[in-house]
C-alpha cells in the first residue's frame, strides 16, 4: 500500500484493535500469566471481540524457556480462567492440547440444577 490508497477503516480498527462499543472506541487486552503474575503472551482485540475467540492466539503465543536447552515450553499444565472463557470450543481446544483447565460454568450452559 503506498500513500495515494486509502484504507479500509473497518480493516484499520481491526489491525489497531480497535473496537466500537456503547462507550466509543475500545480495546482488550488477553494475558496469559505463570502463578506469579507474569506475563507469558498477550493479544490485543477490538473491544467487542468475544473473549473466547483470542483464547487460541493467546494460547499460541506462551513460550518458556526451558533450564538448559532444548525448545522453549509451548503448552501449560493447567489453565484458570474466567466465565467468559466458559465455551465447547475452548474446552475442546483444552482436551485437545491436553490442558487440564479450571473455568466455571455459565448458568446458561446445563451442567447440573442449582
Amino acid at each position: 500500500m503506498n500513500g495515494d490508497e486509502l484504507e479500509d477503516p473497518g480493516r484499520s480498527q481491526a489491525r489497531q484493535a480497535l473496537g466500537r462499543s456503547r462507550g466509543g472506541l475500545t480495546t482488550k487486552v488477553h494475558l496469559a500469566v505463570d502463578g506469579r503474575g507474569l506475563t507469558l503472551s498477550i493479544v490485543l482485540t477490538p473491544g467487542n471481540v468475544n473473549d473466547a475467540t483470542a483464547f487460541g492466539q493467546v494460547l499460541d503465543g506462551i513460550r518458556t524457556p526451558r533450564l538448559g536447552t532444548g525448545r522453549p515450553r509451548t503448552t501449560p499444565d493447567r489453565v484458570l480462567g474466567d466465565k467468559a472463557y466458559s465455551s465447547r470450543a475452548v474446552r475442546h481446544l483444552l482436551r485437545r492440547r491436553g490442558i487440564a483447565a479450571t473455568i466455571p460454568e455459565r448458568r446458561d450452559q446445563g451442567g447440573p440444577t442449582r
